[in-house]
């Protein structure tokens, strides 16, 4: 089977039905809710005229909360533990755009390449992207290309859509991919010349939009790692009110929490669960002794910063940041880690 095919607009929702039916896939899509863009199970017509949503498709596979197992205490016996593993749905989410996808290789990275963490593999094996092209102008927060990405990167993806007007392009980027389009039948026609001629403009144009920009990434992470001690950072987060939303928002933040939930004392009862946590939280690195390494504004925010351009590019070889915007254009005070990053750049040089 090609890699490439051709899907009338009009038929999207065919495709999805097949996918529902004969690939038991649970189909999620972009839908508008309360003025918001956010990700949801398949209803009625598909809408795929949507800027970025305004969370990251990643709880898909690292949900806000999840439960590791349930255990029960009777007096004078040994504990009783169950394991709760994830629902083993396929889900296909449909309109991610490449920014996020390549927010999914970063997670993969720290879940699944360098640790062995079965809550989360059960779930990426489960679930699969489904581009869509950014072949519109960028919004003004965009900056995907300075961190290494692009508007039409297939990074994390497992099928790449290119909108073409009344139609779109399908490109297969993995085997999971392939199945999927095999699965559509008839409305999937085979792509013609022309059609990749007009793909290929397309992304051309795309690629050339103008974006902001950090400036000389490459360099970041040594910039950064010399700035450690600088008192711009106590500039910089003077108007941080730490709430955090710049990370709860982000395609690519992991940290976490485990606590024991009770439901019941006698026996007693409760849950294993892991919830997201926020390193701009004053009590994310509190110490049992009261001591807390990050104490103030500054140093949160200068781990925040230095995790996606330092700490993370010396670990795995890659920036952590995606470029999204998301953490730009949704503080509360108009904290900018572009102009953050940049700043700091300059400081030191």
């Amino acid at each position: 089977m090609s890699m490439e095919k051709i899907l009338d607009k009009a038929r999207l929702n065919d495709w999805i039905a097949a996918l529902a039916k004969g690939g038991d896939w649970e189909v999620h899509a972009p839908a508008l809710e309360d003025g918001v863009w956010t990700y949801k199970p398949v209803g009625d017509a598909v809408r795929m005229d949507h800027p970025n949503t305004k969370q990251p498709p990643k709880g898909f596979s690292f949900p806000q909360r999840e439960v590791f197992f349930s255990f029960e205490q009777i007096k004078g016996e040994a504990p009783r533990l169950t394991q709760v593993m994830p629902d083993p749905k396929r889900r296909a989410v449909f309109g991610v755009r490449p920014c996020d996808g390549r927010g999914a290789v970063r997670m993969d990275r720290v879940f699944a390449d360098n640790v062995n963490d079965p809550y989360y593999q059960a779930r990426r094996k489960n679930v699969a992207y489904v581009g869509l092209a950014c072949n519109t102008p960028p919004a003004a927060t965009c900056f995907c290309k300075s961190v290494g990405g692009s508007p039409v990167s297939t990074d994390g993806l497992d099928i790449l859509l290119t909108d073409l007007g009344d139609r779109y392009h399908v490109a297969a980027v993995t085997e999971t991919g392939k199945a999927m389009m095999a699965v559509a039948g008839s409305p999937l026609a085979d792509a013609a010349a022309a059609d990749r001629k007009q793909v290929k403009q397309v992304h051309g144009e795309a690629v050339a939009q103008p974006q902001r920009a950090v400036n000389n990434p490459e360099a970041a992470p040594a910039k950064l790692k010399a700035s450690f001690n600088s008192p711009l950072w106590e500039e910089l987060a003077r108007a941080c009110i730490g709430c955090g939303i710049c990370t709860f928002l982000c395609p690519t933040c992991h940290c976490f929490d485990l606590n024991d939930e009770m439901t019941g004392t006698v026996p007693i009862k409760g849950n294993r669960v892991r919830t997201w946590d926020n390193c701009q939280f004053p009590d994310f690195t509190m110490h049992s002794s009261g001591h807390n390494p990050r104490e103030n504004t500054a140093a949160r925010l200068r781990q925040r910063v230095c995790h996606k351009f330092q700490y993370f590019h010396e670990n795995f070889g890659m920036l952590q940041c995606t470029g999204c915007g998301r953490c730009v254009s949704e503080c509360p005070v108009g904290i900018d880690i572009v102009a953050v990053v940049n700043k700091v750049a300059e400081h030191v040089a």
